[in-house]
């Protein structure tokens, strides 16, 4: 693989996925990274179609904003292509893919991106996060109403707002130019990454590893050492004092390095997006990326689940803690009444009486009373005796509490 040593390209399938439905691509000035949609019918088909078709513009362009307006052409094309293949090939119906991917113009580089793959920029050893996530949690933390903790495990996580596929005629895309300067390291990378690598960890990798491919390459192995659920994939770009940072030749990874199949099996079912409205998939892996339209009826809907379910969470907790405050009243109760089953002898106001409970307390809380005061003074005992006495004498009924108090009545007439 001869390149410069300044970019790098590495996927993996990951420990669980069946099939790799990312795509990655480094070239000479072009860097991008796709990820198909889990779960959706030819997902390794989307991303494929898409990098394929993004990286023929990989060329020299005269200023930055010329190279967005490619970068956002293209992928507008891709969308296209997509609604195109579905049509030839309806087996394929719903399906989409994740695009980020960044196009250099010297001190510049020219940014597009749509659903929840990441670019990174690691300046003077900080990262700094340049996308936003088209989620639904993200939309949930952008409001205030989750924390980006939260988000993190929050049941609708791979719920995507935005994706080119044949979802939507005319995504939106977001676009930017971004000054970049030597030094600089971009990461692209898939949400194989992002979602079990902490972005310190991404940092310290970046940080620590000169060397782009072994810096990726190290990447791959954090999200391996994590069980890697899902398929990863990580482009690295690093910027000196020349305007290359090439990849020569250009390489592609994942599912666009390999011809594309549109066989139909059961992972590629059609199923509509109402379906996946009313029934998200689930898996023992992570949960796969699905796309919700980004209108305000279908995210006021989302949003209403998630009220319910923070509703039906927090009354779950309210009422799990009502039956633990019941269990404990009720074990307090139940153990009171058998301390009053007991009796013991001791003195009280220097008299020989008869305590009903045991000799402990519970806290502020006495578990014994008196329950028979005796005209028995303690004083008329001998020395052993009332230190007997005011030590309490056990019994295990009333009846052997009363013969204790015959016998000390006795000792006290001698």
């Amino acid at each position: 693989m001869a390149n410069s040593g300044k970019s790098a390209a590495v996927s993996h399938v990951g420990k669980i996925r069946a099939n790799n439905q990312d795509s990655g691509y480094a070239g000479q000035y072009l860097f991008v990274v796709a990820d198909g949609m889990g779960g959706h019918a030819g997902g390794d088909v989307a991303s494929a179609i898409a990098v394929k078709r993004i990286s023929e513009i990989d060329r020299l362009y005269t200023s930055p904003h010329d190279a967005e307006f490619a970068l956002q052409s293209a992928l507008i094309a891709a969308n296209s292509m997509l609604a195109e293949t579905v049509f030839e090939h309806n087996e394929l119906t719903g399906m989409g893919t994740t695009v980020s991917g960044i196009l250099r113009v010297g001190d510049h580089v020219a940014v597009a991106h749509i659903g929840d793959s990441r670019i990174y920029r690691l300046r003077n050893s900080k990262l700094e996060q340049i996308t936003a996530d088209h989620t639904f949690v993200q939309r949930l933390v952008d409001s205030g109403r989750i924390t980006p903790e939260e988000a993190a495990v929050h049941p609708r996580r791979s719920v995507l707002m935005r994706v080119l596929g044949d979802v939507d005629a005319s995504p939106e895309i977001d676009t930017a130019v971004i000054e970049t300067k030597p030094g600089d390291r971009w990461l692209i990378c898939s949400d194989g990454l992002s979602s079990y690598v902490s972005d310190e960890k991404i940092q310290t990798v970046l940080t620590t590893v000169p060397r782009a491919l072994d810096a990726a390459d190290r990447l791959i192995k954090e999200s391996l050492d994590q069980g890697a659920p899902d398929n990863v994939t990580v482009v690295l770009v690093d910027v000196d004092d020349t305007d290359d940072s090439s990849h020569l030749p250009p390489i592609t990874v994942g599912s666009a390095a390999t011809p594309l199949s549109f066989d139909s099996d059961s992972a590629r079912r059609a199923l509509r997006l109402p379906t996946l409205l009313l029934h998200p998939l689930k898996a023992t892996q992570p949960d796969p990326s699905h796309f919700e339209p980004e209108s305000d009826e279908y995210l006021d809907e989302l949003i209403e689940e998630d009220h319910r379910r923070a509703i039906r969470r927090r009354v779950t907790w309210l009422v799990g803690i009502a039956l633990i405050v019941i269990a404990v009243v009720i074990a307090v109760i139940l153990g009171y009444q058998w301390t009053q089953t007991h009796y013991y002898v001791g003195e009280s106001n220097g008299k020989v009486a008869i305590f009903r409970g045991v000799q402990q307390n519970l806290g502020p809380i006495h578990l014994s009373s008196v329950y028979q005061t005796t005209a028995i003074d303690v004083s008329k005992l001998d020395a052993f005796t009332q230190k007997t006495v005011q030590a309490s004498l056990s019994a295990v009924d009333l009846a052997q509490a009363e013969d204790i108090v015959d016998r000390l009545a006795d000792a006290a007439k001698q």
